[in-house]
């Protein structure tokens, strides 16, 4: 065997020491762009879990939803929201007034007084009083305590003008009585007799009063006149509104009931009649 021959063997045999180093040159080449590439693949995995914090980041720092506080935080004593002089103009027989039951007084209450006065065989004059108060408070989910007590006022109001057996019934607007106020008035027959009913719903804030007050002439006595049953019970629920704002002081938050649009249709309204 020539020489030559023998050193390309000895070239080619891997065991030799020449082969072992060509050998580490060829796979530190190879390993060099797959450690960069690797590299890269979990920088670009560790760019997607900053992202995802910083989401979760913005949404915790986000603020929660708010909503316009409610004016009137309390509400007066049921049975005291009338005076002694009103009482007995309009329930002179009742001897004091009947509370009704209520799980928080603070946001819903009531009172009822029941007279007869009776004449004997000349008859006798009846009559029933009963204020309703109830408060809503303000909810991030359901709204402002004010917008929530308009519905309900509405829904007052719709119901009286549709109460069962109502005949003639009529509506008209109250002044002087909160924010809003209506009064319903309708007869109503019953077997003791004829009741002329009076359906006075006010709100003022996020209160609303809901004053029912009927006459009836029992026994042969003449029925009452319905507009001064009327005229009594707009005064008895303007005094029972006036007496929700005093319960709740002198700085309550004025009304904010009504939309921006709504005031600006006003403004409107008021430069068009000025022009």
């Amino acid at each position: 065997m020539s020489e030559g021959t023998m050193q390309r063997r000895v070239q080619r045999d891997p065991r030799s020491p020449r082969a072992k180093r060509l050998t580490r040159v060829l796979v530190c080449a190879v390993a060099v762009p797959l450690v960069a590439a690797g590299c890269s693949s979990d920088s670009g995995s560790d760019e997607g879990k900053d992202k995802g914090a910083s989401a979760s980041a913005s949404q915790s720092a986000s603020p929660s939803p708010t909503v316009r506080a409610a004016a009137y935080k309390t509400l007066p004593e049921p049975c005291t929201v009338l005076s002694e002089k009103t009482l007995d103009d309009l329930a002179p027989k009742a001897k004091q007034g009947k509370e009704g039951s209520s799980d928080d007084v603070s946001t819903r209450g009531s009172c009822s007084w029941s007279s007869l006065d009776n004449n004997g065989v000349k008859g006798s004059q009846f009559r029933w009083l009963n204020v309703s108060l109830l408060r809503f408070d303000s909810d991030t989910t359901r709204g402002a305590g004010d917008k929530l007590a308009q519905e309900y006022y509405d829904k007052q109001v719709r119901d009286a003008q549709s109460a069962e057996g109502a005949k003639g019934a009529k509506s008209e607007p109250v002044e002087g009585a909160g924010d809003e106020a209506t009064a319903v008035r309708y007869d109503l027959k019953k077997k003791e007799g004829a009741f002329k009913q009076q359906t006075v719903v006010a709100r003022v804030e996020n209160v609303v009063v809901t004053l029912d007050y009927n006459g009836a002439g029992l026994a042969g006595d003449k029925t009452p006149d319905a507009d001064d049953l009327m005229k009594d019970a707009q005064k008895a629920a303007k005094e029972a509104v006036a007496s929700v704002t005093k319960a709740n002081g002198t700085g309550a938050a004025p009304s904010a009931s009504s939309s921006p649009s709504e005031s600006a249709s006003k403004s409107a309204s008021k430069a068009s009649s000025k022009g």
